[in-house]
């Protein structure tokens, strides 16, 4: 993107960088990219749950996001239209999933799962711990995972998360206490064996919080995201 003779010029909005790309700045879409693609990664892969997948939906999302910049009409933030775009990527990736599964055959050569870099040791019960929850997360519908992930894990106001799923935020509301009270009965086990049963069940929050610190933590988080190659534009 082009500069300004300015040293000390204030960085461009978000919305200025967009307007910039729709008026030929071939630089400024990667810049807006780079702005914000640690938080897009961190949404696709929580909501999806398989990093390849992830990936490939995010690249999806991006490319139809600079195709179709046009479209943008500025009645939400910048950042919430590329999340909505992100999220209903995922979204449509789990759906044609769940319609058709299938069952990959290992190679023992596959280290998509694997963190890029050494993790700080932890003791075994607190890595089962991450497993659980995660796996908690993951058996969720759709919706309410992609509810609690932006609500929970990423921090986003109700109100946000309704503009990035296209839904009433009664709707968000709904989606993340019913996502809570099934992780809350999934992670039961965490809080003691001999914790009573109908106790835990009046404690989704406390069942969510923990799995917003751990799935919030997990490795791959911070993968940095691919900004240019092919894929199919959707939108």
């Amino acid at each position: 993107m082009t500069s300004g003779p300015g040293a000390d010029a204030p960085a461009p909005s978000d919305a200025d960088l967009l307007r910039a790309h729709l008026e030929g700045d071939a630089q400024a879409f990667a810049v807006l990219v780079r702005r914000h693609r640690d938080r897009l990664w961190a949404v696709a892969l929580r909501t999806i749950g398989d990093r390849e997948e992830a990936a490939d939906a995010v690249q999806d999302a991006l490319l139809s996001a600079h195709r179709n910049a046009a479209k943008f009409r500025g009645d939400s933030a910048v950042t919430t239209w590329l999340h909505r775009i992100v999220v209903n990527a995922c979204l449509d990736r789990i759906r044609r999933r769940q319609a058709h599964p299938t069952v990959p055959l290992p190679d023992g050569n596959r280290t998509d799962d694997r963190p890029s870099a050494p993790e700080p040791a932890a003791p075994a019960e607190d890595h089962d711990t991450a497993l659980v929850v995660r796996q908690a997360l993951a058996d969720l519908p759709a919706e309410q995972r992609a509810a609690i992930v932006l609500v929970d894990v990423q921090g986003y106001p109700v109100a946000e998360a309704a503009e990035m799923l296209g839904v009433a935020e009664g709707t968000i509301k709904s989606r993340c206490a019913r996502g809570r009270a099934r992780m809350a009965l999934a992670l039961s086990s965490l809080r003691g064996q001999g914790a009573d049963q109908r106790g835990d069940r009046g404690h989704a929050g406390q069942g969510n919080q923990q799995a917003a610190q751990t799935v919030s933590s997990g490795p791959g988080a911070g993968r940095p995201l691919p900004t240019s190659g092919e894929g199919r534009d959707k939108r």
